[in-house]
């Protein structure tokens, strides 16, 4: 048994043991995990500083996801889009494949939350070969993300033989994977499994870095062990109430993640999933932070701020407005605030 896999069977699964860990109630935390399963890496829980910190938020139950009355349970309409249980196909030319159930920490604002723990979550591998057989009947899909719970969860093998399958698919060109193991279980980035990635190049991996805290020497050298198997590395960011929502904290981020190579992908405005209601943040908040940042941070360390809209209709782009009218000139705004005149013509 590997590392990573003795992490996972060591799990924090039960609100009472954390709680008799950090001297608190858990009379909280088991009403909230009867409905909201808890599961807490070993490394991650060793970030944990105290109880509420912004890492203890993502991970922990906390009894406002209870009383959210707001959201729905798939607030991207997944079921509705998935034609087969293992994809979900939302935009014409690419899916999303579900290729595994389990996750090595449940983050509380996750958009599956419906789904964590539960057995509706499980992907069979007759689900599996029916997905990948799904994007073999659609010469218009050229685009894969694996995703699920975590793919990264599969062993070498299992990952080897998907991979395998949809490269022999002609008409798919890009296959990117999500995972958040960099983040939770930077164990499971081994030599072994980098040198399999290499043989799939090109290959993309978005992982999901929320605070600068999470950027540790485990995590870093996980991400460098990526890319130097010429895996193309892009972050996620969910802006998270009472977790990232400062200008400082995702400046602190985001450079931090160019130092890795990995290239500051996303900030998402939190899903309007039940339960989740608690780290929901106003729109005008995200757009502050970005513009804020725009000048101080460099081009390439600024996500795009998008909202994934409600109903599967697909991701909006949420830009601070820096183009004012347009006309022969067109008047912009610069990062600093000052209004400027551009020629808009053609000779």
């Amino acid at each position: 048994m590997q590392d990573w896999q003795q992490s996972m069977r060591q799990a924090m699964v039960d609100p009472m043991e954390l709680a008799e860990r950090f001297g608190i109630d858990s009379a909280p935390l088991q009403r909230v995990a009867r409905r909201y399963p808890m599961r807490i890496s070993p490394y991650y829980l060793s970030l944990i500083e105290e109880s509420g910190d912004p890492l203890w938020r993502q991970c922990v139950p906390d009894e406002q996801e209870l009383t959210d009355p707001t959201g729905s349970a798939d607030p991207l309409d997944e079921e509705r889009l998935s034609p087969t249980p293992a994809v979900v196909h939302r935009y014409p030319d690419r899916v999303l494949l579900l290729v595994g159930s389990e996750c090595a920490t449940y983050c509380r604002f996750c958009t599956r939350k419906r789904k964590l723990g539960c057995s509706s979550m499980t992907i069979s591998e007759e689900d599996l070969a029916a997905g990948i057989d799904y994007i073999a009947s659609r010469p218009e899909v050229r685009d894969v993300l694996l995703s699920g719970g975590d793919p990264l969860l599969l062993e070498d093998d299992q990952l080897e033989a998907i991979l395998l399958r949809l490269r022999a698919v002609p008409h798919v060109e890009m296959v990117r994977i999500g995972s958040r193991l960099p983040v939770t279980l930077p164990e499971r980035i081994t030599d072994d499994l980098c040198k399999l990635l290499r043989r799939f190049s090109p290959l993309y991996l978005n992982t999901h870095f929320n605070h600068p805290r999470e950027l540790t020497p485990q995590a870093a050298a996980a991400c460098v062990r990526l890319a130097d198997a010429g895996i193309v590395l892009g972050n996620q960011t969910v802006l998270l109430r009472g977790v990232n929502d400062s200008a400082e904290t995702l400046a602190s981020l985001w450079r931090g993640l160019l130092r890795l190579r990995v290239r500051p992908y996303y900030l998402h405005h939190m899903d309007l999933v039940r339960g989740t209601g608690h780290f929901r943040t106003r729109i005008e908040t995200g757009l502050g932070i970005l513009r804020e940042l725009r000048g101080p941070l460099s081009g390439m360390a600024l996500p795009q701020y998008v909202i994934d809209s409600p109903g599967g209709k697909g991701k909006i782009p949420l830009l601070p407005e820096y183009l004012l009218s347009l006309g022969d000139q067109a008047q912009l705004k610069t990062a600093t605030g000052e209004i400027i005149q551009f020629p808009n013509y053609e000779i």
